[in-house]
């Protein structure tokens, strides 16, 4: 747990992107099942997604570390990915992922086919990690979050984690008290299809989340105000993703009185897609040096240099 201030804010952000090189943040917490997975009980993952996804990247490691096969299915490869791989698509090439492109026409029916025909000893992931495998790893994830709270005394706490499939936040909710809320905002889709998704994993009037207030966006388009909260968190001593943290935080500040407190935000990795989305803001002219800051150490200054009134604007 490492205390963070911002905007004349105190958070606490626990480092689970600390946790390990090649799993990090909620990747490793959804894939610790199938870790501690006897080898011999698969030859093959199979998972889809898209093409510098950090989900894929965590999964080539584990296809690696066990002797597995590893296929992963994308719609497509852009043509400059495909010709100078870089990011995370390189790293899991390296680590002997076989990307197959099922086309853009009836994607996910095609994986549906193309999963129906995978053979005994395969394992299939279905992207992000949405699937109750994963609540293994979320459930230990609530313990440590539990036991930091009764040993700091606090009476009640706001957990704040982004979401893409919301399996995280969804787990988290089933496996933390009442007196600890869950926030969190939809990165990938709207409201209704994170919704439709948590239905899928859902116990029949188990208790949700609570979604925070956000503005919509393209996924992982690169945006001004974006930038800008990702900088000032890492001058203020951690850096995150570029992609889940900023909308995640700006609408955390902008809700912040209204949350109970204090805030624990749950630092979900995925820094290593960083390098790539930062040449996405470079070519977009919005940010000439767009330079990888680094995380500062627990002893460290911390700078605080960010104004929230720049942030809600």
């Amino acid at each position: 747990m490492q205390p963070l201030r911002l905007c004349g804010h105190l958070f606490y952000v626990k480092r689970d992107d600390l946790i390990h090189p090649a799993f990090s943040g909620n990747k490793f917490r959804k894939l610790q099942s199938l870790i501690d997975t006897p080898a011999e009980r698969y030859d093959t993952l199979v998972s889809y997604g898209g093409v510098q996804s950090n989900a894929m990247l965590s999964l080539a490691h584990l296809a690696a570390m066990k002797g597995w096969r590893f296929r992963y299915w994308v719609k497509g490869v852009p043509k400059t990915v495909a010709r100078r791989p870089e990011g995370n698509y390189a790293q899991a090439l390296r680590l002997g992922m076989e990307m197959e492109s099922l086309g853009y026409e009836k994607f996910y029916e095609k994986i549906q086919k193309a999963r129906s025909g995978l053979a005994k000893k395969s394992l299939f992931v279905p992207q992000g990690g949405a699937d109750p495998v994963a609540e293994t790893g979320v459930a230990r994830l609530a313990e440590e979050i539990e036991a930091w709270r009764r040993a700091t005394g606090l009476d009640r706490l706001g957990v704040v984690t982004p979401s893409g499939t919301g399996t995280t936040a969804l787990y988290l909710r089933r496996h933390l008290p009442k007196t600890v809320a869950v926030y969190t905002v939809p990165v990938v889709g709207d409201d209704a299809i994170l919704h439709a998704q948590w239905r899928r994993l859902a116990l029949p009037g188990e208790a949700l989340p609570t979604v925070l207030p956000h503005s919509p966006h393209p996924f992982a388009k690169p945006r001004p105000d974006y930038l800008q909260i990702w900088r000032a968190l890492a001058a203020a001593g951690v850096v995150f993703d570029l992609i889940y943290a900023p909308p995640t935080w700006l609408a955390l500040l902008t809700a912040y009185e209204r949350l109970i407190r204090p805030v624990l935000y749950l630092h979900s990795g995925g820094t290593a897609g960083n390098r790539t989305q930062l040449d996405r803001y470079r070519r977009g002219g919005l940010w000439e040096e767009a330079k990888q800051p680094r995380s500062r150490g627990r002893n460290e200054p911390v700078i605080q240099t960010f104004k929230s009134k720049t942030v809600l604007q």
